[in-house]
């Protein structure tokens, strides 16, 4: 907030948003995406035209339990993402969005395009085999998860990935 560039504004507020969706405390989500927005809204005060700014933005209100209109936030973010397909922050925010709403084709379709064009972002391909894990489509979401654990270097979430696998398999 000191130094007040728009770089920094909003870095420091998707930085903020990001801890929005591992924290478990609702009031502490709010709190994050309340100051989160501060940042994304001073940004675009900055630079009307900072696509990021307006996914953070957009972010704030679809995950932050924000009061408003969140549907007016996340047109922004949609429109963005049909402007500019290989923006992969709105392209990962609608998925996440799609998540949260229950629409797991369409979030599965947002994680993909992702995944099409990072095939090592471990969260696309986490929540791209979730995903279709919840639309109960087991063998997209067997090769996911397997994508996942080649990828992962920890070998007790190789296990639980592998057992995950193999839960999928036995239902099949």
């Amino acid at each position: 907030k000191l130094e007040s560039s728009e770089e920094s504004l909003t870095f420091a507020a998707r930085k903020l948003l990001s801890y929005v969706f591992v924290e478990q405390s609702q009031p502490m989500q709010t709190w994050m995406a309340t100051n989160a927005k501060e940042l994304f809204e001073k940004a675009l005060e900055i630079n009307p035209d900072n696509d990021s700014a307006v996914v953070g933005l957009g972010g704030c209100y679809m995950f932050g339990n924000l009061p408003g209109n969140p549907m007016e936030q996340i047109v922004k973010v949609r429109e963005i993402a049909e402007k500019h397909p290989d923006n992969l922050y709105a392209q990962m925010m609608l998925g996440l969005g799609g998540v949260k709403s229950g629409q797991y084709d369409k979030a599965a379709e947002r994680f993909l395009l992702v995944v099409q064009q990072q095939p090592h972002n471990l969260e696309a391909i986490f929540n791209l085999a979730d995903a279709y894990d919840r639309l109960g489509d087991k063998p997209n979401a067997i090769k996911w998860y397997q994508k996942a654990k080649d990828l992962i270097q920890v070998p007790e979430a190789k296990n639980e990935i592998q057992q995950r696998i193999e839960t999928l398999q036995q239902q099949s």
